[in-house]
């Protein structure tokens, strides 16, 4: 008995599913009881009780005699069955769970990924590399011979990292930055990304201040302010960080800072005023977090010691990435960590994501141990400097004394001021130069949103980075942001 209920009445939702669901439109005739029943192989006497209760509820009509058809109003009798099922679901439907303190930052801050240029489009981005700058036919060589070299085992590593890594890193850095370290101070991450993430998870609490270079890099920023940082700005001139406006702060438990090539302006931070930092740092018992931003990217001299190098107390933790020099997308970093800190980074780096992966690690640990990676620096050097110098060129020919060019003495991006608008002046210069086919970047964006110093006065500024462009690229590109500099100023002075 029990099984006819459950026939007839899987037969019934089925059959009144397809109406609803207009397999069956209002007025068309259903199969009659008889072909019904053999094709499913059920009693007549199952089918005609399905058919009878769908007539009760009034979904189709039934004579004797004639074929029963679907009821003329059953769209409407579908919409208050839908509205009624919906209002009892609502009712019955708790709330999802609030969002923790954390969540509610992160999305206060409308966070958004901006697609990549069309084809068609001359892209000034700073940021991503050119595919074909990719050292393919070295690193397919370094990833086979890591497939060949798999071992018995496969298991998770150590959350510092791979060691063959952090054993060729160790040379690397002390050949090319004078820095010296252990090989457990070595924690190799996704990128520089989640080395500030890992930072401020473990380092700042909700109200900590928390120093950065005005302007800067805006998702340091951001990772700093999800953990509820109180973010404090410290202006930069031409020679990085103003260290002399420090002492005005008092406590702060962090400083983010970019010595070796200052983002975005592209300032290099002295001697006098790296000894300054970290004195400061060292009476205020703050960390400091040293971004190694671009200093493979050096035009005329070499990078200066680095702040790791200087630091006597163990409060500077130094981090680098080879997004610049490799690729963005293997999402590979490292960071030097005090001895103090070690275990702590180690143990959230495993929680995150137990480690790098690790076939990427051996493969440019080999490419390290075997020169491929020097050798491609290298050429990856010259390649961006003379890119550098052909962008400085074209502003130079195009925009003559209506361009300031700031921080073009290393990095993979500069700044170009253009001295006839003023700063209010950027997104219109950005849609004006969209239109003819040219994508530019504002530096506004980089500066914080609650600085109490007045930006208004400067001029409109562009970040241009140049590492995707060719020659001819940047000229044109460069051209046509002329005609749209042009313009806006027309309509500044109408």
């Amino acid at each position: 008995m029990k099984k006819d209920i459950s026939l007839s009445r899987a037969l019934y939702e089925e059959i009144r599913a397809q109406i609803f669901d207009g397999v069956y439109a209002a007025g068309s005739p259903l199969p009659s009881t008889r072909a019904l029943a053999e094709e499913r192989s059920l009693s007549r006497s199952t089918v005609s009780l399905v058919y009878d209760q769908l007539a009760a509820d009034g979904i189709i009509d039934t004579h004797p005699g004639a074929a029963s058809r679907v009821a003329s109003g059953v769209s409407q009798l579908h919409n208050l069955h839908s509205s009624s099922e919906t209002s009892q679901s609502k009712a019955n439907v708790r709330r999802p769970g609030r969002l923790s303190a954390f969540g509610q930052r992160v999305a206060a801050m409308q966070l958004r990924y901006a697609p990549p240029a069309s084809p068609e489009e001359i892209d000034f981005v700073y940021g991503p590399l050119a595919g074909e700058d990719f050292p393919t036919l070295p690193w397919m060589r370094a990833l086979r011979a890591v497939e060949h070299q798999r071992g018995r085992r496969l298991e998770y590593e150590s959350p510092l990292g791979n060691l063959e890594l952090r054993r060729a890193l160790q040379a690397h850095l002390s050949q090319t930055r004078g820095l010296t370290c252990s090989l457990d101070q070595i924690l190799i991450v996704n990128g520089s990304q989640q080395a500030l993430h890992l930072c401020a998870q473990l380092l700042v609490d909700p109200g900590d201040q928390v120093v950065v270079e005005n302007p800067g890099y805006r998702m340091a920023h951001h990772v700093f302010a999800s953990c509820g940082a109180k973010l404090v700005g410290i202006g930069v001139d031409s020679q990085g960080l103003l260290t002399g406006e420090l002492d005005r702060i008092g406590q702060a438990q962090m400083l983010f800072v970019t010595p070796t090539h200052q983002f975005p302006l592209g300032a290099f931070l002295p001697l006098a005023r790296r000894r300054e930092l970290l004195a400061w740092a060292a009476r205020m018992g703050t960390w400091v977090i040293e971004d190694d931003y671009d200093s493979e990217y050096r035009y005329s001299v070499r990078p200066e010691q680095s702040l790791w190098s200087l630091d006597p107390h163990g409060c500077v933790i130094h981090v680098g990435t080879f997004s610049k020099t490799l690729s963005p997308q293997l999402r590979l970093g490292y960071m030097v960590l005090p001895m103090t800190l070690v275990e702590t980074f180690a143990a959230n780096k495993r929680l995150a994501d137990r480690h790098a992966a690790t076939g990427v690690q051996r493969a440019l640990a080999l490419l390290i141990e075997d020169g491929s990676y020097a050798r491609h620096v290298g050429r990856m050097r010259r390649l961006q400097r003379k890119r550098q110098e052909t962008l400085v060129h074209a502003l130079n020919q195009y925009l003559g004394e209506r361009v300031e060019i700031q921080g073009a003495a290393s990095g993979l991006h500069l700044v170009a001021w253009l001295k006839d608008l003023p700063a209010s002046a950027e997104q219109a210069l950005v849609e004006e130069a969209a239109r003819r086919g040219v994508r530019v970047h504002p530096i506004s964006p980089l500066y914080l949103p609650d600085d109490p110093n007045d930006h208004t006065a400067r001029p409109a500024g562009l970040v241009m980075g140049y590492a995707l462009l060719g020659g001819a690229a940047i000229h044109k590109g460069v051209r046509l942001l002329r005609d749209a500099v042009s313009q806006v100023q027309q309509r500044q002075h109408a």
